[in-house]
C-alpha cells in the first residue's frame, strides 16, 4: 500500500514532519504501509478546518445531518467486504470476526444515530405560568481517539453522533491500525461531506493525541483505550473543562453457577474470554465458578478452549488470530511467568503456537490458569490478551466480593437458570454494564461505559447525543 496521508479539511494531505512509522502485519509481521507521525502543526490545521467547518454545519437540521449518516452507511455498506478484509489484515483478527463485528457494526453505528437523529424531540417542561423547553446545541470540535482493537468499529460509534449533533471533529486512530480509519476518510470524500466536518491526524499519542487533547480549540473529548492513557487525558482535558467520555479497561468476571446451562454456559464463556484474542475491553478474563460445579466445568472450558482453531486469519475456518505486536505479545505472555510465581497452574496454553508460514507474527495459544488467589496481580489487572483466570466460590456473596476486588468496573456477565439471581447478583457487581446468560449482546440504545477506574460517562443511544450537545433550556412565560 501507499503511504497514508492525513485528512484535513476535505484534502488528503502530506504531514509536516518527516517521521514515519511502518504498519506491519500482526499475523506475518510484513509491512503494509508507512503511518505518517503527525504532530502539533498538523493538529492545529485539522482543528483550525474543524472550527471553520462548525457554524455552517451546527446549522443544518437532524434530519438533514441524518440524511449525511445514511450516506456514509450506504458508502461503507459497499465496500463491506473490503472493510473486512482491511481491518483483519490490520489487527490480526480472523476474517469471520471482521465481517460480523467491525464491518457489520461500522454500517449500523452510522445506520442507527441517524435513526436517533431523526427520532430526536426536544423536551418540554409546562408550568402554570411558564413553558420550558430544552434544545440540544452542538459542543463545537471534538476530538475522538480510538483504540487498535475495534478501530473502525469504534471510530463510527463516535463519528456518527457526534457529526451528527452538529459538532465538527478530528479523529486520531490508533497508529497500529491505522487502514480502516483511512477507509473511513475515502468514503467521507467520496459522499462529499463538507469540508472540514470530518478531519484525520495520525500519529502517536504523544506527537499527535497530546496537543489534540490539550488543544484550546478543541471543546469536547470522547476517549477510547487503556487506563495509564486516560489519566493523562483526564489531566489534560480538566483544566480547561471540556466535556470529557473515557471508556478505559477492564478486568471482568464471568459468574457461573451450579445451576445454569452447561452446555451454552461453556460456549459463552470461551467467547467472552477470548474473543479477538482477549483483545477487548469487555472480555471476561476472570471466570468465577460455584464450587459444586467447579471440576465439571474446568475440566469443559479447557477442553473447548483447546478445540479453537488458531491461523491464518483470513481462513475461514480460524478461530483465534495473531495479538497486535511483537511488545504486547510480550507484555502478556510475562502475565504467564508472573501467573507461575503467583502460585498459579496452567491447565492449556502459555506458549507459542505460530501456525506455518506465519513465523514473523505475533502468535499465542490461549491460556487458562487455576491456583491463582483472586487477589493475586493476574486476577485483577488488565492483562488485554487471550489468558483468563478460573477461581471456585460457595456463595453469591463471595462471587459479588471477587467480582468487585479489582480497581475496574466496566462489565461483567452471570450465568444460572434463576433469573431472579442472576438479576439480583447483577444489581450487586460494581460495573457499567452486566449480561445474564449471554455476553455481549449488544443493543445500541443502552448506556456504555464503565465505573472506578474503567472510565467516566456513558456513550450509546440518548446517552451519546447527550454528550455530544449542550442541553440549553429556554423558559417562556405566559400572557
Amino acid at each position: 500500500m501507499d503511504d497514508l496521508r492525513n485528512y484535513i479539511g476535505g484534502q488528503f494531505v502530506a504531514h509536516s514532519s518527516s517521521q514515519w512509522l511502518d504498519n506491519l502485519e500482526p499475523a506475518t509481521g510484513s509491512h503494509i504501509c508507512r503511518v505518517p507521525l503527525s504532530d502539533a502543526s498538523d493538529i492545529d490545521a485539522a482543528v483550525a478546518a474543524a472550527r471553520a467547518a462548525q457554524p455552517a454545519w451546527g446549522a443544518l437540521s437532524h434530519s438533514e445531518r441524518a440524511d449525511w449518516l445514511d450516506r456514509i452507511a450506504d458508502a461503507l455498506e459497499a465496500r463491506y467486504e473490503e472493510v473486512a478484509t482491511l481491518e483483519s489484515r490490520d489487527t490480526g483478527k480472523p476474517i469471520t470476526l471482521a465481517r460480523a463485528v467491525d464491518a457489520h457494526r461500522s454500517v449500523s453505528n452510522f445506520r442507527f444515530f441517524a435513526g436517533m437523529l431523526r427520532e430526536h424531540e426536544h423536551e418540554v417542561f409546562e408550568m402554570a405560568s411558564a413553558t420550558n423547553y430544552v434544545i440540544n446545541k452542538p459542543v463545537g470540535v471534538g476530538a475522538l481517539i480510538t483504540p487498535w482493537n475495534l478501530p473502525l468499529y469504534l471510530l463510527s460509534w463516535k463519528v456518527a453522533p457526534a457529526i451528527g449533533m452538529g459538532n465538527t471533529v478530528v479523529c486520531k486512530p490508533s497508529e497500529l491500525t491505522p487502514l480502516t480509519a483511512d477507509l473511513l476518510m475515502r468514503v467521507i470524500d467520496e459522499v462529499g461531506l463538507p469540508a472540514g466536518v470530518v478531519n484525520l491526524v495520525h500519529g502517536d499519542g504523544a506527537g499527535a493525541g497530546a496537543p489534540l487533547v490539550a488543544h484550546s480549540d478543541v471543546d469536547l473529548v470522547s476517549f477510547t483505550g487503556g487506563t495509564a492513557t486516560g489519566e493523562k487525558v483526564a489531566a489534560s482535558a480538566a483544566p480547561a473543562f471540556k466535556k470529557l467520555s473515557l471508556e478505559l479497561g477492564g478486568k471482568n468476571s464471568s459468574i457461573v453457577f451450579a445451576d445454569c446451562d452447561m452446555e451454552s454456559t461453556v460456549a459463552g464463556v470461551v467467547r467472552a474470554g477470548f474473543l479477538n484474542q482477549g483483545q477487548v475491553c469487555l472480555c471476561g478474563s476472570r471466570v468465577l465458578v460455584e464450587d459444586s460445579a467447579y471440576d465439571e466445568f474446568r475440566d469443559r472450558f479447557v477442553e473447548a478452549v483447546e478445540a479453537m482453531r488458531i491461523g491464518d486469519p483470513s481462513d475461514e475456518a480460524t478461530d483465534l488470530g495473531a495479538l497486535i505486536s511483537e511488545s504486547h505479545l510480550a507484555k502478556v505472555q510475562g502475565y504467564v511467568e508472573l501467573a507461575k510465581r503467583e502460585g498459579g497452574v496452567l491447565l492449556t496454553g502459555g506458549t507459542s503456537c505460530v501456525p506455518s508460514g506465519f513465523e514473523g507474527g505475533n502468535w499465542m495459544a490461549p491460556t487458562v490458569i487455576e491456583g491463582l488467589s483472586p487477589d493475586s496481580r493476574c486476577a485483577t489487572e488488565e492483562i488485554f490478551g487471550p489468558v483468563v483466570t478460573i477461581h471456585p466460590f460457595s456463595s453469591e456473596d463471595e462471587a459479588v466480593a471477587i467480582a468487585n476486588n479489582t480497581r475496574y468496573g466496566l462489565a461483567g456477565s452471570v450465568w444460572t437458570s434463576d433469573l431472579d439471581k442472576g438479576r439480583r447478583v447483577s444489581e450487586a457487581i460494581d460495573t457499567g454494564m452486566v449480561w445474564v446468560n449471554t455476553w455481549l449482546h449488544r443493543d445500541l440504545r443502552v448506556p456504555f461505559g464503565g465505573v472506578k477506574d474503567s472510565g467516566v460517562g456513558r456513550e450509546g443511544g440518548k446517552w451519546s447525543l447527550d454528550f455530544f450537545s449542550e442541553a440549553m433550556n429556554v423558559c417562556v412565560k405566559h400572557d
